[in-house]
């Protein structure tokens, strides 16, 4: 088996671009392994899931059951037998070793009636028993040849409802698998392989329908939004998050521009049932860094967009990047809270933008409320009232020579999820300190190859060392105030966890898995992984024990020694 990989610029960053096509699709050979399905020992007791335990999800401590937690993507468990005394005591219990060593394992497993689901970066997916590890069933999804991706072998979770766990493959296919046995229910082809469109989200499952975003921006596909009921796998209807020409927001695409315009949607976006809105980030517009042949604000790329579930029409959107230069997707989490502010009650989305802007919005109807920066930028003079930008002079990459422009391509913060806890009222964000140098490209378009535009480098200092650096930010969310800060030796990509006991978890590059004080970021606790870590933790409780897991597993790059080699960790309490 043979896959063509767009992969990561070793000089500078996980989620880079490569501008050299020589040296960034690169093949990698590969023995196919088949389909294993065990007997299901181990799975009898598993109880389908509904529509209420999926709306009740915050509640449950022994699951969890959605990539976020819940659809208000928290990331928050009430849990407190591990907490701000004991946490130190913390030993692992199992790992389980996915067996794969070219692989960021990004996945955030899903816990139910004491079974987890765990899904890799070359599309396996696991059950195994979430108190000793044991694996129960394992699916291996034979990959095609020729596999163009966007940016590296990527999986970030699964969802369920009922008996049946939905998952997707990096060809873009969405799968129903039997959640006691993995036996294939049903598989539906979402997007276009030999268009590079491929899947690396987590869906979300609301209420019939599962729903996933496209990935493959950086081609210059078409991006859009699916929701497939969950029965049968028919489409049920689809989102294009760049419009045509006699659509509206089809008029800030200059000529034709629109039909290879990106706008990935590559992260599992969050609902609010009463309002019955799905909130999804959009990613950048394509060419990634020149936007001489788009011209225009570009919709409804680098937005946060509101999509009735039923019918996936749009409702509202609010664009943070209008024509991004920078490729600053707008993928992050959107997190729901309700809040005052002066006073009066606000169904708010807050999200901490790859652009260096930490968002408030009102839920209802995307009007801007306030917004505040959260790490280094130099591009931005300012924002109205709209929360539209003033883009300073100087920063644009259509401009002669080399810019320097903060945040770099990676973002202030990129995929890995925030967490919010409502004891504190903090939004824990990991960010990234990493600026760069940006140099205008030729562009033209060619289906299957990479469409950038220009081409960046990371800052360094006078010895040639990249200047970067990460840190994870507790945000005050009623005043957008930095309240702490833990400062890391390399950009910030592990996501975070928070909790009851007083605690947020997250791992950083050099393999560290820490818990921190929720209330001031001390480090009470912190354990060696072996890799570098990008996935965000999870907790739940089997038996009055509980466990707290994390997938580590990062690509080596730049001089971060974050070794390869992916493994789930699970820790609890030391029973003495």
């Amino acid at each position: 088996m043979k896959r063509h990989i767009f992969s990561e610029a070793a000089n500078y960053g996980l989620h880079t671009k490569c501008t050299n096509l020589a040296i960034c699709v690169i093949a990698i050979a590969l023995v196919a392994v088949p389909n294993i399905v065990p007997a299901n020992a181990g799975t009898e007791n598993i109880q389908p899931i509904t529509n209420e335990m999926l709306l009740s999800a915050q509640d449950d401590p022994e699951s969890w059951l959605m990539y976020g937690r819940d659809y208000k993507s928290w990331r928050y468990s009430q849990l407190t037998q591990v907490n701000t005394e004991n946490v130190n005591k913390l030993v692992t219990k199992w790992a389980f070793q996915i067996g794969t060593p070219y692989d960021k394992f990004e996945c955030t497993p899903l816990v139910v009636d004491g079974v987890m689901i765990i899904t890799t970066p070359y599309s396996t997916i696991y059950a195994v028993d979430a108190r000793t590890g044991k694996e129960i069933w394992r699916y291996d999804y034979e990959l095609p040849d020729d596999l163009a991706i966007c940016c590296g072998m990527v999986n970030r979770g699964a969802a369920i409802l009922g008996e049946k766990v939905f998952w997707t493959t990096l060809d873009a296919h969405l799968l129903a698998l039997d959640v006691k046995t993995g036996r294939v229910l049903w598989d539906r082809v979402v997007g276009d392989l030999t268009n590079a469109e491929s899947l690396t989200v987590a869906p979300l499952v609301v209420k019939d329908k599962v729903i996933v975003g496209i990935s493959g921006a950086e081609y210059g596909i078409r991006g859009y939004i699916d929701a497939y009921y969950a029965e049968t796998g028919e489409q049920a209807w689809r989102f294009y998050t760049v419009p045509s020409k006699d659509e509206p927001g089809g008029d800030t695409w200059e000529g034709d521009s629109w039909m290879t315009g990106g706008g990935s949607a590559w992260v599992t976006g969050s609902y609010d049932p009463e309002l019955n809105l799905v909130y999804w980030g959009t990613g950048n517009p394509a060419p990634d860094w020149n936007g001489a042949v788009r011209r225009g604000d570009n919709l409804y790329t680098d937005c946060i967009v509101a999509l009735d579930a039923d019918t996936g029409k749009l409702k509202w959107y609010f664009q943070a990047t209008p024509h991004d230069l920078w490729d600053w997707d707008g993928v992050s989490e959107p997190v729901l809270i309700d809040m005052e502010i002066d006073g009066a009650p606000v169904k708010a989305l807050m999200q901490a933008n790859r652009n260096g802007y930490f968002y408030v919005l009102d839920r209802t109807n995307g009007k801007f409320l306030y917004a505040s920066t959260y790490c280094e930028q130099n591009w931005s003079a300012g924002l109205d009232e709209n929360g539209r930008p003033t883009v300073k002079p100087g920063v644009s990459t259509s401009e002669e020579g080399t810019i320097r422009v903060c945040p770099g391509v990676e973002g202030g913060k990129n995929w890995p999820p925030s967490a919010y806890n409502p004891l504190t009222n903090y939004l824990y964000v990991p960010s990234l300190e990493l600026c760069g140098s940006y140099h205008q490209g030729r562009v033209f378009y060619l289906k299957g190859l990479p469409y950038l535009g220009s081409g960046m480098t990371a800052e360094k200092d006078e010895d040639g060392d990249m200047m970067m650096w990460g840190h994870i930010s507790a945000i005050d969310i009623s005043t957008g105030e930095i309240k702490w800060r833990h400062k890391t030796n390399f950009p910030q990509w592990g996501g975070c966890l928070t909790t009851a006991g007083g605690l947020v978890f997250a791992g950083d590059l050099e393999g560290r898995f820490m818990a921190l004080s929720a209330e001031n970021g001390e480090v009470l606790w912190d354990f060696q992984t072996g890799s570098g870590v990008l996935a965000p933790p999870i907790t739940y409780q089997l038996d009055g024990v509980q466990y707290v897991a994390i997938a580590s597993g990062a690509v080596k790059y730049a001089e971060v020694n974050a070794r390869q080699g992916g493994t789930l960790f699970v820790f609890a309490l030391f029973d003495e």
